[in-house]
């Protein structure tokens, strides 16, 4: 692990070398896990200078855990509540020595009492924002990575067949989302990488929405989306179950979904750009008469993240796909009102010679009847 940690860490300090910035400072829990090892870490702060040795602050009841787990070698304790990670990291950013350093952080993940702290100790320090760097870093997956996606993607088949057998009309969407949780639960995940959804038909064209107390009715689909999680590592699986008799359209839509999904994980391959696959899945779905009636983005990079902002599979993107990325296809529904909402989504490897379905589950329509 140790060298897999220097050679990640090595990739950050060639970035803050290209835009001129003196060190990074890592707060969040999913890069925290990338850039150290260790998955079981709170309360820490990760300091990388542009050159020479990161160091890890953490908890002093942490310190020896983490310096057995990570592959940081200097791991230099606090003590709360006299001191904390906002602190350390300032005194660390002022021992720099520098007037006004030039820090960069992921625009996502720091809190305003870090932001504060720095401010304090370096009133005149500069700040840039390195997000979508360490998606970039983290976007072609270790061995180690994908086998542990693998593991996360194997068990979401169990959380999605108690969730086929459970749901019914006339139980909750939370009641489906218990069945299937506890059963992933079981079957070793240690939590949903997002918050899940199980949704009727009259929710399902929602931004964000998520399980919760809406009762299902006969005669309608059901879109569940699981999605579990194995030493900070993620996979996510969406499928919709039809009970009872449901609108011949919605069904077409459904299919064609599936077939669009189909066409695009056949075609693809390394090197093959963001904006391709999107127009391969697009064009499915015009053929069938439903385009202009979906979103531009059908899915993200696929990791410690459910939803990685690298790489972006959208309409017109320049980005290329590289071997030993994970990805999630095929994120949006067809939105036509009255029909559109049902759902199908995969976690998918891009090996040498092409893609690779790791969430496992019959992709062909479920239909329950009572």
């Amino acid at each position: 692990m140790l060298e897999q940690i220097e050679y990640r860490i090595a990739l950050l300090q060639k970035v803050l070398k290209e835009k001129n910035l003196d060190a990074s400072l890592i707060y969040d829990r999913e890069n925290l896990i990338y850039f150290t090892g260790a998955v079981d870490l709170e309360g820490s702060v990760l300091c990388v200078p542009v050159e020479g040795e990161a160091q890890i602050f953490c908890p002093g009841m942490e310190a020896r855990h983490i310096a057995e787990t990570c592959g940081i070698k200097k791991v230099v304790p606090y003590d709360f509540p006299c001191s904390n990670q906002s602190v350390s990291a300032a005194q660390w950013v002022k021992a720099l020595g520098k007037k006004a350093p030039r820090v960069g952080f992921t625009r996502y993940f720091i809190s305003l009492n870090d932001y504060l702290s720095l401010r304090q100790a370096v009133p005149e320090m500069e700040v840039c924002d390195l997000a979508m760097d360490f998606y970039r870093i983290r976007s072609v997956k270790s061995e180690e990575e994908i086998a542990r996606i693998r593991k996360a993607s194997g068990i979401l088949g169990a959380g999605m067949e108690a969730a086929v057998r459970f749901v019914r009309p006339g139980v909750k969407e939370s009641e489906v989302l218990a069945e299937a949780d506890y059963a992933m639960r079981k079957a070793g995940s240690q939590g949903a990488s997002f918050r899940m959804q199980v949704l009727r038909h009259d929710r399902q064209m929602l931004m964000h929405p998520y399980a919760g107390d809406y009762v299902l009715n006969d005669d309608e689909p059901v879109v569940i989306h699981l999605g579990s999680s194995v030493d900070g590592y993620v996979a996510k699986m969406c499928r919709t179950v039809f009970l009872g008799g449901v609108a011949e359209e919605t069904q077409k839509i459904y299919a064609a979904l599936c077939e669009a999904q189909s066409e695009a994980v056949q075609a693809l391959r390394p090197g093959m750009l963001c904006g391709e696959l999107y127009d391969i899945a697009y064009s499915c779905l015009e053929s069938k008469g439903y385009g202009g009636l979906w979103i531009d983005m059908i899915g993200y990079g696929v990791g410690i993240r459910q939803s990685e902002f690298y790489p972006i599979i959208a309409k017109d993107s320049k980005t290329p796909l590289e071997e030993n990325m994970v990805i999630d296809l095929l994120l949006p529904t067809v939105y036509l009102r009255g029909f559109g909402g049902p759902r199908i989504t995969d976690t998918i490897l891009i090996t040498a010679n092409g893609g690779e379905y790791l969430s496992e589950y019959s992709r062909e329509p479920i239909y329950k009847h009572f």
